[in-house]
């Protein structure tokens, strides 16, 4: 497959060894599939601009900016291990590159196999299908964003990288079915609750990975109207799903609760997790009785049209509804 002239290819691939050792001292590419896919697949061709917070407003770099040093800065930027904000709207951030090293954590929790199908939910820049592709083959890989735009660009930057998945506009919530059955769904956006379209069109014993409540919950689907897992350890903030009806993910509210538990990330997780069923006073006296407890001590069950969070035990005294019923 021909991809196009890139002006940039000796500085990138340096850049993107770099980035590698990087990952790899960090212990998040034990799988050498994924090794070789963050090798090989070139970040920079997905983010041909991306925009740095400065006070008062953003600034943008691009990879065809006349000034010599502003290009380089955007090249590193590319490869460095952070998230980057590629479209804004208003002032609102609304589509990012993840930041790589929990791409690549996300990808390791999903054990892919050879011959898998994999959904993304939120095409993004394309690097993640990209990623997914060179692990499994373009066949293999459906990518869905709700705006038109973002997937276009996502396609191109595919293209232009020698990767041609399917990518489609569409409403993630919903999933794909005429790509269906999937072994694997992977989304990189922020839900409110776990979409029941997503059960139905998983294969026996398939994958979720999805960001809930500033974390990443792994899933195992046991039928289309039955999962269940647990949380990872580690936090993931994303841009919100949009579309399906659902609400939008609202940050908790903190006022009067004491400084230590406010700026805690694991009491955060706790309160977003549980929004609607304990206030926050309710929600700090629990995460103070169970001893700060972790995300991987919570966990999601999806059952008879019903979806419930809880802690430690699925069926013990901590338990809390997500989203409506089916």
């Amino acid at each position: 497959m021909r991809t196009q002239p890139d002006p940039h290819a000796a500085e990138a691939a340096e850049h993107r060894r770099r980035l590698v050792r990087e990952l790899d001292a960090a212990g998040v590419l034990s799988d050498p599939a994924w090794r070789a896919a963050f090798e090989a697949v070139p970040r920079h061709r997905f983010v041909p601009y991306y925009f740095v917070a400065r006070p008062g407003g953003h600034e943008r770099l691009w990879g065809e900016d006349p000034d010599d040093g502003r290009r380089a800065r955007w090249l590193r930027g590319a490869y460095a291990d952070a998230a980057l904000a590629t479209r804004v709207r208003d002032g609102e951030l609304v589509s990012s590159s993840s930041q790589p090293s929990l791409m690549a954590r996300m990808l390791h929790a999903l054990a892919l196999g050879d011959g898998d199908r994999v959904l993304e939910v939120g095409a993004g820049t394309g690097y993640n299908a990209a990623l997914l592709a060179h692990r499994l083959g373009d066949d293999r890989v459906t990518s869905l964003d709700l705006d038109p735009d973002i997937a276009e660009s996502a396609r191109s930057h595919l293209a232009a990288a020698g990767h041609r998945p399917a990518v489609l506009a569409g409403d993630g919530a919903r999933g794909c079915p005429e790509r269906a059955p999937f072994d694997a769904v992977v989304a990189t956006c922020a839900l409110p609750s776990v979409p029941y379209a997503w059960l139905a069109q998983c294969a026996p014993g398939a994958r979720v990975l999805a960001p809930l409540a500033t974390g990443l919950i792994r899933l195992e689907v046991h039928g289309a109207d039955r999962a269940e897992g647990r949380f990872l350890g580690t936090g993931a903030h994303f841009v919100p799903l949009r579309g399906g009806g659902a609400d939008p993910v609202r940050p908790p509210y903190l006022g009067g609760l004491p400084r230590q538990a406010s700026g805690d990330d694991l009491f955060r997780f706790l309160l977003v997790l549980t929004a609607g069923s304990l206030d926050p006073h309710e929600a700090l006296s629990l995460w103070q009785r169970e001893g700060r407890p972790g995300r991987e001590r919570f966990g999601v069950t999806l059952a008879g049209g019903r979806q419930w969070a809880w802690l430690d035990d699925p069926e013990g005294p901590y338990l809390w509804p997500l989203g409506p019923p089916r």
